[in-house]
């Protein structure tokens, strides 16, 4: 695997970011943070060339790298402040918490899918990106490693994971994209008191399943 970022990916990247910001995302520190990280080398091959359009692609495993759009969609909403300490559910390609880590969190990432645990697990910190990793349940998080400030959720929930809920610290923000497997909403719920919280909705959007469980 070659690890290039080259004047011509760096253009293109330049492009795709402007046109996020078009589509609406005004967080400056998300688009930024977007506009430094090699899409292409979150890849496979065969769709590197695509790598800076605003669209989703498979990744192996059944799963698929973000558009780059929701990934800054649900960044902005997340709110990243430098030192945050975020849980992000489903790693997938890494792209997502490479953006978070650009922001200057730490960035607690699982994913239940053994192959793309291992793959994220050996290919991010050869491009200097060094999140924790976990393989496992999403839907349970990391109590151990809790609570956490913030917790996004990078797969369709049909209902809200109380566990993860448990885990955010009062104060702390939540994105999940939660309905059918068809269409879900993208939520923020945010953790008023240990046992109170608020939530709105930011639009239609698309994701894969989040599943309960590992697969082996």
């Amino acid at each position: 695997m070659e690890f290039q970022d080259t004047l011509r990916h760096q253009g293109l990247r330049k492009i795709m970011v402007d046109g996020i910001r078009i589509k609406g995302i005004k967080d400056e520190k998300v688009l930024a943070a977007i506009g430094r990280v090699p899409r292409h080398l979150f890849m496979d091959s065969s769709f590197a060339q695509f790598a800076y359009k605003d669209q989703a692609f498979p990744i192996g495993a059944g799963q698929t790298i973000s558009q780059p759009y929701t990934v800054a969609m649900q960044t902005q909403l997340l709110e990243v402040e430098r030192y945050d300490k975020i849980l992000e559910v489903g790693t997938g390609s890494g792209y997502q918490a490479a953006v978070l880590l650009e922001m200057g969190a730490t960035v607690y990432t699982i994913e239940r899918q053994r192959e793309l645990y291992q793959k994220t697990q050996s290919d991010l910190p050869k491009i200097g990106y060094n999140p924790k990793f976990f393989y496992g349940d999403g839907y349970k998080g990391l109590p151990t490693y809790g609570p956490f400030d913030k917790i996004i959720v990078t797969a369709g929930a049909p209902v809200i994971p109380e566990d993860l809920l448990t885990q955010l610290k009062v104060g702390g923000r939540m994105v999940i994209p939660m309905g059918p497997r068809e269409k879900q909403t993208m939520y923020v719920m945010v953790k008023t008191s240990e046992t109170e919280y608020y939530k709105e909705s930011h639009g239609a959007f698309v994701f894969v399943p989040m599943l309960k469980g590992i697969d082996k």
